[in-house]
């Protein structure tokens, strides 16, 4: 899977042509108001690439989940208004709930060379655009005369949508674009050649949404640490005592299968050796509550992050890596006081030499808001693609793109 031999845009002759490419613009914003503009930071390289060569550039994205056909306050109205602001080339918001309808052909059809324009919401065409419906994809691709479709929006990679993977049937020429080109090599080349030792953490809530990759990294990585509320299911499993902390009660078979199956393979998995507890889990999530640090977990107790001793533990086995992959916060760090675990993993990583990848999500956010972003190697932008990726799965929105 390391380093996928696509067709990149660097590959294509636009000069002159439509080209539709589908970006990640899936923003969060604030009362109408972007938050963080990252996604439309990272898919700039590849925008100016096509608008430097002439191309006549077509933007479509998805935002958020409209549950009732087009909403207004899921439009990418404000995410065009950005990307006019970072961009020396004109940008139309093409307005249309159809995506594709008469505003969309008019703003494409006056549009010159080197110039952009933003499509609505994918999502606005609801099951056509999820279920990948050919009649959508092929509008799309229509839109551009069936000329060229780059896909550079990896956060959707690992869903088979119109906008994503549907549309490829349709037009002549297809490519990856700079983002995806980074994410494949990133994680492509930690998952199936790393410089070793290679050092996999685990975090987040539950040990069922990472079965998989679980099972994947113990094969491929040297170390693999865990930490997060998906620790207390593997602690559970060695017998140990995890109070009111959280649990996955139909999990602890696979967990004791996994730490055999670590031994066996002779790789280290690290799991908290120390906690931080309370009574009960902060309400609001930011609420300042009392903790303390223990190496048992009392039965009327609940762990919310890892303890000193599991920071030190895990950062010393970082500090020798030369590859280093994280997925998930080592605890509930949207509240200061139970941020310390996330803190210390991050610090680590910001002060190794080793190539360090954060596989998107929460991990990402966590990176970015602490202040270690400009100090990691690659943060992906992609939680659910980055974490199938690390499963070693093929994602469609990668499969469909011509090989070189």
């Amino acid at each position: 899977m390391a380093g996928l031999n696509k067709v990149t845009v660097e590959d294509l002759s636009v000069k002159g042509k439509k080209v539709l490419v589908r970006v990640d613009f899936n923003v969060p914003l604030k009362d109408g108001v972007i938050t963080n503009d990252n996604r439309i930071t990272a898919a700039l390289p590849t925008i100016n690439k096509l608008v430097e060569n002439g191309a006549k550039v077509v933007l479509c994205s998805h935002l958020g989940k409209p549950k009732n056909g087009p909403e207004d306050k899921f439009s990418l109205a404000p995410a065009a208004a950005r990307l006019a602001e970072l961009v020396t080339a004109k940008v139309t918001f093409a307005k249309d709930d159809t995506v594709v309808g008469d505003n969309a052909k008019k703003a494409v059809a006056e549009m010159g060379e080197g110039e952009i324009v933003v499509l609505e919401n994918t999502r606005f065409r609801g099951a056509e655009e999820t279920k990948n419906g050919e009649e959508f994809a092929k509008e799309l691709a229509q839109l551009v005369d069936g000329e060229a479709f780059v896909m550079d929006a990896f956060g959707s990679a690992h869903r088979a949508h119109a906008s994503t993977a549907g549309v490829t049937k349709f037009v002549k020429e297809t490519a990856v674009g700079y983002l995806m080109q980074k994410e494949i090599n990133f994680l492509g080349n930690a998952v199936e050649d790393p410089v070793r030792p290679f050092v996999a953490i685990l975090g987040g809530a539950k040990v069922a949404d990472k079965l998989n990759v679980i099972n994947n990294l113990i094969e491929k990585c040297d170390t693999l640490i865990i930490g997060g509320g998906m620790a207390y299911t593997f602690l559970k499993a060695q017998g140990k005592e995890i109070g009111t902390s959280l649990v996955d009660d139909t999990k602890l078979d696979y967990c004791k299968e996994m730490i055999e199956k670590a031994a066996k393979a002779g790789k280290k998995l690290l799991l908290p050796v120390d906690t931080t507890i309370t009574k009960s889990f902060p309400d609001p999530i930011d609420a300042e509550i009392e903790v303390e640090v223990s190496e048992t977990i009392p039965a009327d107790m609940m762990g919310l992050d890892i303890g000193t001793k599991t920071q030190e533990l895990y950062a010393e086995a970082v500090k020798s890596a030369k590859t280093v992959v994280w997925n998930g916060p080592m605890g509930v760090f949207e509240n200061p006081i139970l941020a310390k675990g996330t803190i210390a993993v991050a610090k680590s990583l910001a002060e190794t030499d080793a190539t360090t990848i954060i596989g998107g999500g929460d991990s990402a956010a966590a990176v970015i808001s602490l202040g270690f972003a400009d100090k990691m190697s690659h943060i992906s932008t992609g939680g659910g693609a980055s974490l199938e990726y690390l499963e070693g799965k093929v994602l469609p929105g990668i499969d469909v793109i011509a090989d070189k």
